[in-house]
């Protein structure tokens, strides 16, 4: 059964201007499909460091190791592209509990990124200043969501999602996934923080919201939500901390950007 979105929240994918500001009030999402030809992938490869090509390889299934090594080679482009340096050059760094960071020395201090990709489909999310974290997801309608959802969500979503018409069902537990997920990528703590220890809006057609947390309530005060539609069939969701900033979602041309683009950073920023 094919499930479609009652709304497409957020703007529009475009393609990029030739001149692109990053200002401390924006965030800039990429879109990127992954299926690429074999030259295209090994392009991509040759960015990547040995490690992530040793990453690349544990990957049983060529399919899925091919779209690591392209999420990843569209990563170090795009911030390549924000910092005026070479892909390959660029080097990261891990929370302790795994959360990619670009290491001091390639502009770790300003730019912060996030990635996440599913189905074919990518988004990396970059911005200024503030952390950032995007989650996407396929919807699959044969998902036995009610009692995933028991196993993972807080009891005032299990309520929420279960006053639902059945119909809906699938698709608001995909929404409340999604949100729970960028928001712990934000966060950086990943599954240390408890998925049933906050709560999410999930109502399809009403806005993405942290609603509440145990832990510190200030929270819901200092995060920002945003539902994306990346393409059909698809939920994604966006989590910056922080208030008062625009969302820009671009859509990945190529291998590269055409000739003459330019990064511009406003001065002060």
């Amino acid at each position: 059964m094919k499930i479609t979105p009652p709304t497409s929240p957020g703007p529009p994918w475009c393609l990029p201007p030739e001149t692109l500001i990053l200002g401390s009030d924006e965030v800039h999402v990429w879109r990127a499909t992954l299926d690429r030809t074999t030259s295209q992938i090994e392009s991509f490869r040759h960015t990547l460091t040995a490690d992530e090509q040793a990453r690349a390889e544990r990957f049983y299934f060529r399919r899925d190791r091919e779209h690591f090594i392209v999420a990843r080679g569209v990563l170090r482009a795009l911030l390549g592209f924000y910092l005026h340096k070479a892909p390959e050059c660029l080097s990261f760094c891990y929370s302790s509990h795994g959360k990619p960071a670009l290491a001091w020395d390639s502009g770790g201090d300003t730019v912060h990124f996030n990635l996440s990709h599913s189905h074919g489909v990518a988004l990396c999310a970059v911005t200024r200043g503030r952390e950032v974290g995007i989650d996407l997801d396929y919807i699959r309608s044969a998902l036995a969501v009610e009692q995933i959802a028991e196993r993972f969500f807080s009891r005032r979503e299990i309520a929420t999602l279960r006053a639902l018409p059945l119909d809906l069902r699938t698709y608001a537990f995909f929404l409340c996934w999604t949100r729970k997920e960028a928001y712990i990528k934000a966060r950086g703590e990943g599954l240390s923080l408890p998925l049933d220890q906050f709560d999410v809006s999930l109502i399809p057609g009403e806005p993405a919201a942290l609603l509440s947390t145990q832990r510190d309530p200030y929270e819901v005060s200092r995060w920002s939500l945003q539902e994306l539609t990346p393409a059909p069939g698809y939920v994604a969701a966006l989590a910056v901390e922080g208030h008062g900033w625009s969302l820009a979602c671009w859509q990945w041309l190529d291998l590269g950007f055409p000739a003459g683009w330019i990064c511009m950073e406003r001065q002060g920023w």
